[in-house]
């Protein structure tokens, strides 16, 4: 007879049943309801009914099923309560020590449109919300689980000796997961149909020392309950996280974005939320050097993003210059202790972005199971897997919401949609250096025009009201930094309107181009380009970022 009890209720069944089966192996007996049962029933795993635990059978086509003091007394009980064991015994009731739970699927109901209330009303759980607050309520005495990204975690935590820690996170987040379902329910009833699927999960947030200025309050909320993005992030050293330091990350983060699939390592410098520095090498150190010396004196007060694990020899290199945050897939003992000198560095780890990843993006990269995005890509992107992922921008007195961008990801391969528009087809070398600037300039705010050579960025013109001004801009950068522009490579992320661009670009020393094409002056740019023998490609792609 199992010693322990699992009660699995589940409306999306991801990975539910290799955790059963874990859980099985584990010595638990599996409790069950409905749908979920009869899917662990299929897979050849025992299960026993709630109704036979209750002896009550569900009522209301299963609007009552688990309201009964023989779960909830199982899930409340404190085990070092003599008291709490022996009233448990009299009512001839037992302990349940795991909760696997996720509510029914309100939001992606009503996501439809045109949703009669009757509908909508039958897909608010009353049953899973109920169970998972008592679960978490005695987190100390009961496991609880409402993410299936978290079964493998909790697997491996129960065959440790002490999952105080995480049993507590996954409190946490049940309370997260009910607010944000709670809110969408709130939203759909008041006729708020933009705030479904919408909601500040944590009412209260993160209290922040200042915002973009001391004179600002504010605050940091996490806007979904598998904690996407910056919210993932883990601080192992350092200064709180300030309003800007945020802004940046996020920055350095999209950034890198394209870099998930890349072989080689990437290193990606970011001020004022728009990249200063990007480069891919050999090694980790050697990237940063050659991200680094695209304009070091903007590096100075930077966020800088990796996609390896931190190393000594670069730990030493990031030690002297002064660095707001780093962010890595992790960190070489050794080379935590260099940047942990500095008192004040933040040092944060990008769970996931461990690249290389192996294969390439498949289309619909932002998709499920279905093969489309590995771990690396969503974490970096800060995109999830959920139906419909969104990106959220605020403004005075309202939030602006929209599919977020799709990375151009770096991966050594072009694009089929890229079309070669000029008389002279690039090399293969600058065909190299155009897929790295393409996916470069991603993370650069407009107007932008991204100058690169060799895997690196040589300069950078962010930010500006005309695009021949930001062409200026990244040549005179180059300039300051003494980098040669002989044979380099632009992206610019919208079209040229006019051809003053390309000339500019054809008197730094620009041997090719890529930019999105669309222009009614394509043509006066082609040939532009055909006369300073330019090889330029079209995307048909735009990549504004506000």
């Amino acid at each position: 007879m199992p010693s322990r009890r699992a009660l699995l209720s589940v409306s999306d069944k991801s990975g539910l049943v290799d955790f059963a089966r874990g859980l099985a192996a584990r010595d638990y007996q599996l409790l069950s309801t409905g749908g979920t049962a009869r899917a662990l029933r299929e897979a050849g795993l025992d299960v026993v009914e709630v109704a036979e635990v209750t002896g009550h059978p569900e009522m209301m086509e299963g609007r009552v099923k688990t309201l009964h003091p023989a779960i909830h007394a199982g899930l409340l009980a404190r085990r070092d309560r003599p008291d709490d064991l022996a009233a448990l015994e009299a009512q001839g009731y037992g302990a349940i020590d795991l909760v696997a739970v996720n509510l029914y699927p309100f939001r992606e109901t009503v996501a439809e449109g045109d949703v009669p209330v009757s509908r909508a009303m039958e897909k608010v759980d009353i049953g899973g919300p109920t169970m998972i607050r008592a679960a978490a309520k005695n987190h100390r005495d009961v496991w609880v689980v409402v993410d299936p990204s978290d079964y493998d975690g909790v697997l491996e935590a129960l065959d440790g000796s002490d999952g105080e820690g995480l049993r507590r996170r996954l409190a946490g987040k049940v309370f997260r997961h009910i607010s944000a379902y709670d809110a969408a329910v709130a939203g759909y009833l008041e006729g708020e149909s933009d705030a479904v699927g919408f909601s500040v999960d944590a009412p209260a947030g993160r209290t922040l020392r200042y915002g973009e200025n001391p004179d600002q309050p504010a605050t940091f909320h996490p806007l979904s309950v598998e904690r996407d993005g910056v919210a993932a992030l883990e601080q192992l050293h350092g200064k709180e996280l300030s309003y800007n330091n945020i802004l940046d990350l996020d920055g350095a983060l999209l950034a890198l974005a394209p870099f998930a699939w890349s072989p080689r390592p990437a290193v990606a410098i970011v001020k004022h939320t728009t990249p200063c520095g990007l480069a891919v090498g050999d090694d980790l150190a050697t990237a940063y050097a050659r991200a680094l010396a695209t304009d070091p004196v903007s590096a100075f007060g930077s966020v800088i993003a990796v996609n390896r694990p931190v190393d000594p020899a670069t730990a030493e290199a990031l030690s002297e210059l002064f660095v707001e945050c780093v962010v890595a897939p992790g960190y070489d003992p050794e080379a935590l202790e260099v940047l942990t000198r500095k008192k004040n560095i933040r040092v944060l780890v990008a769970p996931g972005i461990d690249a290389p990843v192996a294969g390439e993006p498949a289309e619909g990269w932002a998709g499920d199971a279905q093969g489309g995005v590995r771990p690396a890509a969503r974490f970096l992107a800060s995109h999830s897997l959920r139906p419909e992922p969104r990106a959220f921008r605020s403004v005075y007195g309202g939030v602006l919401v929209q599919a977020p961008p799709q990375p151009p990801f770096y991966t050594g391969r072009t694009d089929g949609s890229w079309t070669v528009a000029t008389k002279r087809s690039p090399t293969e070398a600058e065909w190299d250096d155009l897929r790295f600037a393409w996916a470069a300039v991603f993370g650069v705010k407009s107007n932008a025009i991204l100058l690169a050579g060799g895997g690196a960025t040589l300069g950078i013109g962010a930010g500006q009201m005309s695009r021949v001004d930001a062409s200026r801009l990244a040549v005179m950068k180059a300039g300051d930094a003494k980098l040669d522009l002989s044979g380099s490579v632009l992206a610019s992320d919208a079209f040229f309107p006019f051809r003053d661009g390309v000339d500019a670009a054809a008197a730094a020393g620009v041997r090719a181009i890529v930019q999105p094409g669309g222009s009614k002056r394509d043509a006066e740019v082609i040939e532009a380009a055909d006369e300073h023998d330019i090889a330029m490609v079209f995307t048909g792609r735009r990549l504004f970022r506000h």
